[in-house]
């Protein structure tokens, strides 16, 4: 019927006659039926992108870090564009998602999160290691979950081979506040203190040379 009407309404401009008033303008509404049908698209998208995870959270376990990667991509991948936070690519055409009831959110989100938190814990188990990934995705988990100690870790860490060890120094302080007795914590913000001492070392050294 929609159709029947807008042809009926070109053809009578094309005519030369103007079907409408003057400035009048023409909503078409999208059925119900289409949004009934985005609404079971989205909602299988984020099943099968629970599906995904917990087949990565498999592969982990099992040691299979790769298969863990592409099972962590694949949900990522499911999740693309559901995302109402985040910013339409078309300018002024508002939020990039569809609207999300508070549940969905809350899942898409939280499995989000996952996804790349358990992507940075992967890569840390592939050689060679992909430090400025695993900084990527545990920085990706942080603005989501700050005071998530294993993505604040694996910053700390991967600050820490890319040799930033001040920023390695802040990850893994606040890393070390939420869990004091983590060993490997400690050792990295030990490894860190070190290695930010040798170079205030040298770096003092360095200016009583070019000035001493």
């Amino acid at each position: 019927m929609i159709l029947q009407i807008f042809y009926f309404l070109i053809g009578e401009a094309a005519r030369g006659i103007s079907p409408l008033p003057p400035r009048a303008s023409v909503v078409l509404s999208r059925p119900n039926s289409s949004r009934a049908l985005g609404d079971r698209v989205m909602e299988k998208r984020l099943q099968e992108a629970q599906l995904y995870k917990e087949k990565g959270n498999q592969c982990y376990r099992e040691g299979k870090y790769r298969d863990a990667v592409s099972g962590y991509h694949r949900a990522l991948l499911q999740l693309r564009g559901l995302d109402p936070s985040l910013p339409s690519p078309i300018p002024n055409l508002g939020p990039q998602g569809p609207a999300l009831t508070p549940e969905q959110e809350n899942l898409l989100h939280t499995t989000q999160t996952d996804c790349y938190n358990n992507l940075a814990a992967c890569l840390l188990q592939m050689e060679p290691v992909n430090y400025e990934r695993v900084k990527e995705y545990s920085q990706k988990v942080l603005e989501r979950q700050p005071d998530n100690a294993k993505a604040l870790y694996r910053a700390g860490v991967a600050f820490f081979h890319l040799q930033d060890y001040d920023q390695a120094r802040h990850y893994l302080m606040a890393a070390v506040n939420r869990k004091p007795k983590d060993a490997n914590v400690r050792r990295y913000l030990q490894r860190t203190q070190l290695e930010l001492s040798s170079y205030h070392r040298k770096e003092k050294q360095l200016y009583l040379g070019m000035f001493g």
